[in-house]
């Protein structure tokens, strides 16, 4: 546990250390001289647990200081120290993502519940169940149909298989995943929960989504550009380390944008789904992508390859495809596009449109593998041998 404090009363900061290391020697205490103006600072160099800071200006210029800080920095606790803070000032220092606010001069037991009460959610969330599968959907070209796989991948594994699943629709720009799957309106958005991201909890979380089936919610894209500016990596790798303590799979339609927040969205995901049609363009920006990918650290096994509309007999085959670009197909979907048709305009799954269609059944067989590798299911003789 890394604790910074951060005061010009040396005496102050002495004994908030000599308290904190009797109760738990192995807490390590920095102290800073230096007041808020570098608390920005400090927070991205240290990336401490916990900032105690003394407010000794006892002014409510400070609050926007502090919510910049709770904003980028959501894994750290703030704790304020002010002699006279005002009831408008503890209402902004709560507004603005501070953890408490301890009046001085300092009572050493109100810090020491304060610190415990950090200590501990750190704890149960490490101490929480098995870390969900992050699997990511990302377009080598627009029109791929990575998003109806996506959003179609999520509805089987949860309402087949029983498991617990989000999706998170990260295409900032023209996302519109909740339209395959639901005709409800979302009443919050990727948005709303950034602006909120201090407050962010598993219950803060699941009031935001569209709930799909009860074991199935998903969080939708900004309505519009403007509020799409309102996301920050800081705010998906937050909300992705969250996700994936309380769900079994965790879905991104991550659009074919690669940026700073697609990027920090891609670094939390166990498998990258590239998806492709077979023809050229399709090919050569999936060439493309692939270099883009690796040059970014992604290694070549993360990156799976998806041909959606796979059609038998066409001009370019499978074997094309895996010989340009020197990896093997991971699963084909067939060209089915009167059901497809049907179910994306009716904004009904699949499942549940066309149960026995051959799109449905290819991502039946998808998320029965996902599956299997999740739960470490091993296929009989008899299954391996039949193929």
């Amino acid at each position: 546990m890394k604790i910074i404090v951060i005061s010009p009363n040396k005496t102050l900061k002495e004994q908030i250390r000599q308290h904190l290391q009797t109760i738990d020697s192995d807490r390590e205490i920095i102290l800073f001289d230096n007041g808020i103006q570098k608390l920005a600072q400090i927070a991205d160099q240290e990336q401490p647990e916990i900032i105690i800071l003394e407010d000794s200006d006892h002014g409510l210029n400070n609050l926007k200081s502090l919510e910049q800080v709770s904003l980028h920095y959501p894994a750290t606790a703030l704790i304020v120290l002010s002699e006279n803070a005002s009831s408008e000032f503890l209402m902004g220092a709560i507004r603005s993502g501070v953890s408490d606010v301890l009046h001085l001069p300092l009572v050493p037991a109100d810090l020491q519940l304060a610190v415990t009460r950090v200590e501990n959610k750190l704890k149960q969330a490490s101490t929480s169940k098995k870390v969900g599968k992050v699997i990511a959907f990302i377009a080598s070209k627009g029109g791929s149909g990575a998003t109806f796989l996506a959003c179609n991948l999520a509805y089987i594994l949860a309402a087949i298989h029983n498991e617990k699943v989000a999706l998170l629709d990260l295409n900032l720009q023209f996302g519109d995943a909740a339209l395959f799957v639901s005709d409800q309106i979302p009443s919050n958005t990727l948005a709303d929960v950034s602006s909120n991201i201090s407050r962010l909890d598993a219950s803060l979380l699941a009031s935001s989504m569209v709930a799909v089936l009860p074991n199935f919610g998903l969080l939708a894209a900004p309505e519009d550009a403007e509020r799409a500016v309102e996301v920050k990596p800081a705010h998906i790798d937050a909300l992705l380390k969250l996700t994936k303590n309380q769900y079994d799979y965790v879905i991104l339609d991550i659009g074919r944008t690669l940026n700073a927040t697609s990027v920090k969205a891609l670094d939390h995901a166990d498998m990258i789904f590239l998806v492709l049609q077979e023809n050229l363009p399709f090919i050569r920006d999936s060439k493309r992508l692939i270099a883009a990918l690796h040059s970014l650290g992604y290694d070549r096994d993360k990156v799976y390859l998806i041909i959606n509309r796979h059609e038998k007999g066409g001009d370019i085959s499978i074997e094309d495809v895996e010989a340009t670009l020197n990896k093997k197909v991971f699963k084909s979907i067939p060209n089915s596009y009167e059901a497809v048709s049907a179910s994306v305009n009716q904004g009904v799954p699949m499942l549940k449109i066309a149960k026995h269609d051959s799109v449905t059944k290819a991502l039946q067989e998808m998320a029965q593998t996902l599956s299997e590798s999740a739960h470490g299911v091993k296929k009989s003789w008899l299954a391996n041998f039949l193929g």
